[in-house]
């Protein structure tokens, strides 16, 4: 099937910018609090695609759409952004972003355990066992090869982070939405900048917030993260749904994690070596073997994991 240029365009700016929001979130993260710097990240993103989307003729959501969105917007942009933001105060944006790639493992675990769920094929199961041995590899004690004073807690965090964007997908395709992809996506970003800033203000991070202190550095990623992480990754992967075959559109999960790495090497110093890079090759695997392994109803990825 020729694949215009258009299309390549779209693609490779959801390969780099969905890829390199994870470098964004470790500069933004630096000096700004890790809830509060999502909160607000959200909260512009999501109050320009709403109302873009409104003004462009899409009808007003239900109540039961809000509901939804609540929903949805809690567990992925409070349990998921918002955790793998404060993982990264202790890990490298490589690693977080190699953690979150484990998100179609945690979505076939979830599937399988909740009630009507579709049970996982034999080449899941395998690719469930090599994935998970993946991340002991990546972040486990240094005698197992785990990375020397990697911060475990931190590594749980991110692990954290992968299941609830993983339930949070779940929930997403089995609910109420809206038709335009984009408009839910902007009503999840406000109802999830909303718990995001509770939470901030739960953890004290109000307190913690010097404007004077915040590096260009952080300001410069929380840009990037509003302007090409929000908003120019999403729309480019709205346009894609609607004009590429989706075997082409679904193969960003297994580039993302890799574009991360490489960058976060070469923009913030971040180790890469041999166990990294085997870990990398580990569960990228892992996830092209899930996602192509025969299943009755295979668990996709949808856009509202991608940090």
């Amino acid at each position: 099937m020729k694949v215009n240029k258009k299309v390549w365009a779209a693609l490779i700016a959801v390969y780099i910018v969905w890829g390199s929001t994870y470098l964004g979130i470790r500069f933004a993260v630096e000096t700004i609090p890790p809830f509060f710097h999502a909160a607000v990240r959200f909260l512009i993103a999501g109050i320009f695609l709403f109302i873009w989307r409104r003004l462009a003729g899409d009808p007003s959501p239900t109540r039961r759409q809000w509901k939804s969105a609540v929903i949805v917007g809690v567990l992925l942009l409070v349990g998921g952004n918002g955790l793998i933001s404060l993982a990264e105060v202790t890990i490298p944006s490589g690693v977080a972003a190699l953690i979150v790639a484990t998100i179609p493992m945690f979505m076939v675990l979830i599937e399988a355990l909740r009630p009507g769920g579709v049970k996982p094929s034999l080449g899941q199961v395998f690719g469930l066992l090599v994935g998970f041995g993946g991340v002991a590899l990546l972040i486990g004690p240094t005698e197992f090869g785990g990375a020397r004073g990697f911060s475990l807690v931190g590594g749980g965090i991110a692990v954290l982070a992968a299941f609830f964007w993983s339930l949070g997908s779940i929930y997403n395709r089995n609910t109420d939405l809206p038709a335009s992809t984009l408009l839910f996506t902007g009503m999840q970003m406000l109802t999830g900048s909303l718990g995001l800033f509770i939470v901030s203000g739960l953890l004290g991070e109000f307190g913690q917030l010097n404007l004077a202190a915040v590096s260009t550095r952080s300001w410069l990623g929380l840009l990037y993260l509003i302007t090409f992480g929000s908003l120019v990754g999403f729309t480019s992967y709205a346009w894609l749904l609607r004009n590429a075959p989706v075997s082409l559109v679904s193969t960003y999960p297994y580039v993302n994690p890799i574009v991360a790495v490489l960058l976060g090497n070469l923009f913030a110093q971040e180790t890469l070596n041999g166990r990294i890079l085997l870990a990398a090759g580990v569960i990228v695997g892992s996830v092209i073997l899930i996602n192509t392994a025969k299943k009755p109803a295979p668990p996709s990825v949808d856009p509202e994991e991608i940090v």
